[in-house]
Formats: C-alpha cells, structure tokens, sequence
C-alpha cells in the first residue's frame, strides 16, 4: 500500500511539473541537442552510484552496450518521452539483442534525484533501466567529455522552484567509454532501434 501510494505521489508530482513547467523550455534543449551532434565528443568512463550499485562502463561484456541518456526525474516532456522511446526500441529488438544493451538515465539533477526516486522512475520505463546520478563535479566531468549541456532554470513561481534544460541525445557507448553511435533526440524509436541494430549486428 505505501508503495502504491508513494507511485501516486511520484505521478502526481509529474502532472503538476508539466502544467506547472510547461513545454517553454523545449526549444532550448532540443536545439542544444541538435547543434552538439555535429561535434566528435571522447566519451571515456562513467562510473556512477545507481540504482543497481555502483555502476560502470567498464563492467559490461565485450559484447554490450549503454544506451545513455542524460535528464532528470522532474523533467516534464522529453525526459519520459525518451525513456518510453528506448522501450519501445529495446521491445523492437530480439531476445539476444536485448540482453546485450544496458540503458542508462544520468540525472544531472542530484538535489532532488536520490537513487530512490530514480528507482521509482524508471521501474515505470522498464525494469532494466539503470538510473544513475553523482555530485556535481562528477557529473560536469562526464557532461564535458560527452558534449553535454544542461542549465538550472528558477521558476520561482512554481512549486517545482526550478527546472532544467538539457540536451537530449542518446549515446551508444561500449565497456571502454567508445560513443559507438549519437542518436538525437526522437519521439519515436525508429532511429534508435536501428543504431542498436546496425551496433549489435556489426
């Protein structure tokens, strides 16, 4: 029951940051997202307290890959939009494909995203979806490496008191930190699901 109930808290917490938040800062993230897949960013390691222990890159299989995303539990669109993307990618995959991909949420929201609440999140998107987070010197570190951006935004008249716009791609990443493929942002799974493919059919 106090589970059901703590769901209830989490989703009504999220009806209210979208009426509340809105879609303004949409275009912001979107279009940082967009403008940065031009870049050839190194990626490298991200080791990271998560929701299943301590996680790393380097502790996949040879024949794995992350997906990572980077967002926050709060976040009123894109965030939700994505991870119910890479569902629907990893369902379009087969049973050995799947079992070959690691997705990975970093929230660049530590303040308020405990591993709890990430656990709560993401178990709506899929129980193998990891959701990991850092301090913020941590965090900066990875989103330098990765060519990703993201800014706090007050919003003092909401009960939220801030948001944050972010980038939005995806990224392939094998056990040595090697972006493989960068995928921008979709509301649908189609571009996805073919870098998985073309990845774990290489």
């Amino acid at each position: 029951m106090r589970s059901i109930k703590k769901r209830k808290g989490l989703w009504l917490g999220l009806g209210m940051i979208v009426f509340l938040a809105g879609f303004g800062g949409g275009a912001w993230y979107l279009q940082q997202g967009a403008g940065s897949d031009n870049d050839s960013p190194p990626g490298g390691e991200v080791a990271l307290p998560s929701t299943q222990g301590d996680f790393s890159l380097s502790q996949l299989g040879e024949d794995q890959l992350a997906v990572l995303f980077f967002g926050y539990t709060y976040c009123p669109d894109v965030c939700p939009m994505t991870l119910s993307v890479v569902r629907q990618a990893l369902t379009g995959l087969d049973e050995a494909q799947r079992e070959r991909v690691v997705p990975v949420m970093v929230s660049v929201d530590p303040e308020r995203d405990t591993l709890e609440r990430l656990e709560e999140y993401t178990a709506y998107f899929g129980d193998g979806i990891i959701g990991a987070t850092g301090n913020q010197q941590q965090l900066e570190d990875i989103a330098e490496r990765y060519g990703v951006m993201w800014r706090k935004v007050e919003t003092p008249d909401s009960a939220m008191a801030y948001t944050i716009d972010h980038s939005s791609s995806l990224y392939l990443v094998n056990n040595e930190g090697e972006i493989r493929q960068r995928v921008l942002y979709s509301p649908v799974p189609n571009a996805l699901r073919s870098a998985l493919e073309s990845e774990l059919e290489g």
